[in-house]
């Protein structure tokens, strides 16, 4: 007989980012390959960009893809960022209705992302977030991490207005209309992709949800504190300038940018196209 519940679930792509992961990804891909077989009806997809991987991050996912076929692997030889893996991935969109994302950390647990799945359908976005009443936090972040996080909440709120209280929390659902919409604006390519995703998507009239979630601070980031948050505070701020009249001015300092950011070894924000923000596709 045949399960029109499970026809008429929609099609799910989850994009895991990694960067040298083979220590601590293989139970997180289980864990995400056992839950959505079990608790998704509809056609499940998990691509793992793999960012410039030195390791066997590789050989590792493919060793579970063996176990659970609806996971793959999109790999680029060079770094990019985890803004640029996940600017990559998105690409993907026309595979999936719904095409969300997670840290290879395993921070989100399987069935936190689901609960954020089951809310799409009330909003253009669903976001997980740790700072919202109701979010559950298993291992919470250490003071220093903490304070930056709301410092740097701080700054972003002041130059973008968006009213939301976690932006960096790495558990993010969309539709594809909305992903297909603003892609051509995704250009930050490290940590403060988020902003350029979350502010693109308000920008261009979509809606996004904020809702509680579960998570666990995971033994074993790869975030350097200071220059980690120097480089995020550098794109928001270019973030906040491609949005501005004056962005088309600025390009004779691109130079500067370039130099900044490689002495940071951060990834290099993307070309965008000519013009400003302004160009860019809305919502009807």
């Amino acid at each position: 007989m045949l399960d029109l519940h499970r026809v008429t679930e929609p099609s799910l792509l989850l994009l895991i980012p990694a960067y040298n992961e083979a220590r601590r990804i293989e139970p997180v891909l289980r864990d995400y390959g056992r839950y959505f077989q079990e608790h998704y009806r509809g056609k499940f997809q998990l691509v793992v960009v793999l960012n410039g991987c030195r390791d066997n991050t590789l050989e590792v996912v493919r060793r579970v893809a063996v176990d659970f076929p609806a996971i793959s692997t999109l790999e680029f030889a060079d770094p990019i960022g985890k803004g640029g893996a996940l600017i990559e991935g998105l690409k993907l969109a026309p595979l999936a209705d719904l095409i969300g994302y997670v840290d290879a950390d395993g921070a989100t647990p399987p069935q936190a992302f689901h609960d954020l799945v089951k809310r799409a359908g009330e909003a253009d976005c669903v976001i997980g977030s740790r700072w919202l009443p109701g979010s559950v936090l298993h291992v919470e972040q250490s003071g220093r991490r903490r304070f930056a996080s709301r410092v740097f909440h701080l700054i972003v709120e002041l130059l973008f207005g968006m009213h939301i209280r976690d932006t960096q929390c790495g558990a993010k659902v969309m539709h594809r209309k909305a992903v297909e919409a603003i892609h051509p604006s995704l250009r930050i390519a490290d940590m403060a992709f988020d902003i350029n995703l979350l502010y693109s998507l308000k920008h261009a009239g979509y809606r996004v949800l904020e809702v509680p979630t579960e998570w666990t601070d995971k033994i074993g980031s790869k975030v350097t504190l200071f220059r980690t948050s120097l480089t995020m505070f550098l794109s928001v701020i270019r973030i906040r300038l491609i949005y501005s009249p004056f962005y088309r001015w600025l390009r004779p300092l691109r130079p500067l940018e370039t130099w900044i950011y490689r002495k940071l070894r951060a990834p290099q924000p993307l070309p965008g196209p000519p013009g400003d923000g302004s160009n860019l596709k809305t919502n009807p």
